[in-house]
């Protein structure tokens, strides 16, 4: 019998971004086949998900999926509705980018494909140092959403529940991408604005540029965005 036959699978919530892509590093790194599931919920652009499916492929995942939810249709944020504006200044609170129960939607989603195809864990690239104050990202949401797939699903029943993994929640940006070049994760493939042009090019100045930006710099690493031509970036690293 195949080495392959033994191992264990995992689930992969896959957005493009550099979270989610260091996040499957990890499910790799740590033994499992991966299956990565991204969720087209009515975001503003495609670029993500197109960066989503070269990541996928870039690290070998037996299947990628790519699912819909139209969030868009309850609105409320400003990454699903096109008449409110991405904010291109750091702001208080929890901000109009925060989309209602996106992360409760999409783990639900990956629970039911972990379900079917015998998956041990789940693992999601939320962030709870260096981000935008989503409470969705926070390790009590995921605490919690855990008892859920164990109470909810026929697995968890049974006795085998599917383990909700979070590995970057207490890291920072800078620990993060440094954790992935140490895996091999190529950041040039992803995309993590909030407000990219249809070719997936950054505005580098959304929350999600600076925070991306800062922790290249922070890691001393250079920042391999493609931003738009109105917005040059000083550069870090060797």
């Amino acid at each position: 019998m195949s080495t392959r036959a033994h191992r264990s699978r995992a689930v992969v919530l896959l957005s493009g971004g550099l979270d989610s892509a260091t996040a499957l590093a990890i499910a790799r790194h740590e033994g499992y086949d991966c299956y990565a599931l991204s969720v087209h919920y009515g975001q503003r652009h495609a670029a993500e998900l197109e960066a989503a499916a070269r990541v996928a492929r870039a690290q070998g995942v037996l299947e990628h999926r790519v699912m819909g939810v139209d969030l868009a249709g309850i609105g409320g944020s400003a990454l699903t509705d096109p008449a409110i504006a991405v904010p291109k200044s750091p702001s208080t609170g929890i901000p109009i980018t925060y989309v209602p129960a996106r992360n409760t939607l999409m783990l639900a989603l990956a629970l039911g494909y972990a379900e079917v195809v015998a998956a041990e864990a789940i693992y999601i690239g939320v962030n709870a140092v260096d981000y935008s104050g989503y409470p969705d990202c926070r390790p009590e949401f995921i605490a919690a959403f855990g008892e859920v797939a164990r109470l909810g699903t026929r697995v968890g029943v049974e006795g085998r529940p599917i383990e909700i993994r979070s590995p970057l929640s207490v890291l920072s940006k800078a620990q993060i991408i440094r954790e992935g070049v140490r895996l091999g994760v190529d950041y040039a493939l992803t995309v993590s604005c909030y407000d990219a042009d249809v070719v997936g090019r950054a505005c580098g100045e959304c929350d999600s540029c600076r925070l991306r930006r800062e922790g290249f710099a922070s890691a001393g690493i250079t920042d391999p965005t493609r931003y738009r031509v109105n917005f040059a970036p000083s550069r870090t690293g060797p």
